[in-house]
C-alpha cells in the first residue's frame, strides 16, 4: 500500500512542525523517533543526533488489525514518541494505532520531506561592517552564505531550493543580491547559481577550474582564478584554488573568514574520489595535501573556517558551525600529515558516495535539466562529502 492510499486513524494524533522538533533537539531534549519508512530508505538516512534516539519499523508491519506485541518492542511506553514517515501520512496512521494503545506520541508534519525544507540563519561574529550569515539545511548537512556590505550582497554555494530565502533576508539587511558564487561543481544538491543570478539580475560567479570541466548552461556566468576577488559593496571576496575534493575546488576568503566549501570542515577533511573516481582518488588526495599544508594552513591562526557541510554530530559556536584554522590544526591529526600517510588515511574510511551524485554533478553542470520537485527528491539523503563516516577531531 502507498503512504498515498494510507487508512484514517481512529485516534486523533497531534501533529510536531520540523521546526519544533529541531528546537526540542537543539536544546539538548531527550528525543524518541519511530521511523516507519522502509528499511533501506532509512538506513540511507534518518535524523540522528547525541540526544537522538531512532529507531525503524516499517509502516506495513502497522497494516494488522491487532498489532503483534513483537511490532511494539523497542517503542517506549514512558515517554514522548514522534513518528515520522516520508511525507506525513502513513506516520500519522502509526501514531494513531498507537495513540489508541496508550502510548504517548505525536507525528512529524510532512515527514522527512517537510525536515528537508528545514533553513537556518545564523549571523557569525566578523568584528566589521561586513555582515556574514550561515544557511544550514539539518537534513542534509549543506551550508551556504550570504555576504552583505553596504547595499550589495553575494551569496556562496546556494541551493536552488531556497533562493528566494536568500533575496528577502538580503533585502531585510538593505541590499540586493549582486553575485552568485559557487566553490566547485556540486555533487549532493542542485546549485542555485543560476537562478539567483537569473531572479535577481545578478552575476553567476564559478571557478575557472571548475567551468573546465565542462560547464555548459544558458544562464551567462563569469569565471574567477586564484587571486582574483569578486567587489562587493565595499568588501572583497578573494578566490583561492583549492583543489583535492575536486579539481575546481576553490574557497573564498571575506576579511577573516574562510569559505573553504568541501576541502576542509570543522571535523574532517574532503574525500577526494568524487570527481577522481577509485582510480584517481589517491592522486586528488595528494592534491588535497598540498593544498592544506601549502595555502589554508599558512593562513592566520584566528582564521574562521566555515565550511560547506557539516555532520549531525557537529558542535557549533554561537549556533553557527565553524571553527578557528588554528583549533582546526590542534585537534585534527589529519592536518599534520605527513603527505603518504595523509592520503592513505583519507581513503581508508570513505563513507558512501552521495545518493544520486552523478545525476546530480550532471544537472549542475547544464548536461540535463530537471524540474524543482525532482532536484528536491535527488537532494535527499547525507552529503558524504567528508573522508571520513567519524569526526577526525578530539581533545
Amino acid at each position: 500500500m502507498s503512504e498515498d492510499a494510507v487508512p484514517e486513524p481512529d485516534a486523533e494524533v497531534e501533529s510536531i512542525e520540523p521546526d519544533e522538533l529541531k528546537e526540542r533537539i537543539d536544546r539538548g531534549e531527550e528525543v524518541f523517533l519511530l521511523d516507519t519508512r522502509a528499511s533501506d530508505a532509512f538506513e540511507a538516512w534518518h535524523i540522528d543526533g547525541p540526544n537522538v534516539t531512532t529507531h525503524n519499523v516499517p509502516y506495513f508491519e502497522f497494516l494488522f488489525d491487532d498489532v503483534p506485541e513483537e511490532r511494539l518492542d523497542g517503542i517506549p511506553d514512558d515517554r514522548p514518541v514522534t513518528v515520522l514517515c516520508a511525507k506525513g501520512d502513513s506516520s500519522e496512521y502509526v501514531a494513531g494505532t498507537l495513540r489508541e494503545r496508550g502510548y504517548e506520541v505525536t507525528h512529524l508534519a510532512r515527514g522527512m520531506n517537510g525536515w528537508a525544507e528545514l533553513y537556518e540563519y545564523h549571523e557569525l561574529d566578523t568584528g566589521t561592517d561586513v555582515t556574514v550569515a550561515q544557511y544550514q539545511r539539518p537534513s542534509s548537512g549543506c551550508l551556504a552564505y550570504l555576504v552583505v556590505s553596504g547595499d550589495e550582497a553575494a551569496v556562496v554555494d546556494p541551493l536552488r531550493a531556497f533562493t528566494d530565502t536568500y533575496r528577502q533576508d538580503a533585502r531585510a539587511l538593505g541590499a540586493e543580491i549582486t553575485h552568485a558564487l559557487d566553490t566547485h561543481v556540486h555533487a549532493d544538491h542542485v546549485s542555485g547559481v543560476r537562478r539567483v543570478a537569473a531572479e535577481n539580475d545578478a552575476e553567476a560567479v564559478v571557478p575557472q577550474a571548475a567551468a573546465e570541466r565542462g560547464i555548459d548552461f544558458e544562464t551567462p556566468y563569469t569565471t574567477v582564478e586564484d587571486g582574483e576577488t569578486v567587489s562587493v559593496g565595499e568588501t572583497e571576496i578573494e578566490a583561492i584554488h583549492a583543489p583535492g575534493h575536486t579539481t575546481g575546488m576553490t574557497a573564498y576568503r571575506v576579511g577573516d573568514v574562510l569559505f573553504t566549501g568541501d576541502s576542509l570542515f570543522t571535523e574532517s577533511v574532503a574525500r577526494p574520489d568524487l570527481e577522481a573516481g577509485a582510480e584517481g582518488a589517491a592522486e586528488a588526495a595528494a592534491d588535497l595535501h598540498e593544498t592544506l599544508r601549502d595555502t589554508i594552513l599558512p593562513l592566520p591562526a584566528d582564521t574562521v573556517v566555515a565550511p560547506g557541510h557539516f555532520s549531525g554530530n557537529a558542535e557549533t559556536v554561537d549556533g553557527a558551525h565553524v571553527a578557528r584554522l588554528g583549533d582546526l590544526e590542534a585537534w585534527m591529526a589529519a592536518l599534520s600529515m605527513e603527505r603518504e600517510a595523509f592520503v592513505a588515511f583519507v581513503r581508508s574510511d570513505m563513507p558512501p558516495r552521495p545518493s544520486n551524485h552523478e545525476t546530480i554533478v550532471a544537472i549542475n553542470l547544464g548536461e540535463r535539466d530537471a524540474d524543482d520537485r525532482e532536484a528536491f527528491e535527488l537532494e535527499q539523503g547525507p552529503n558524504n562529502c567528508a573522508a571520513s563516516q567519524d569526526a577526525l577531531t578530539g581533545d
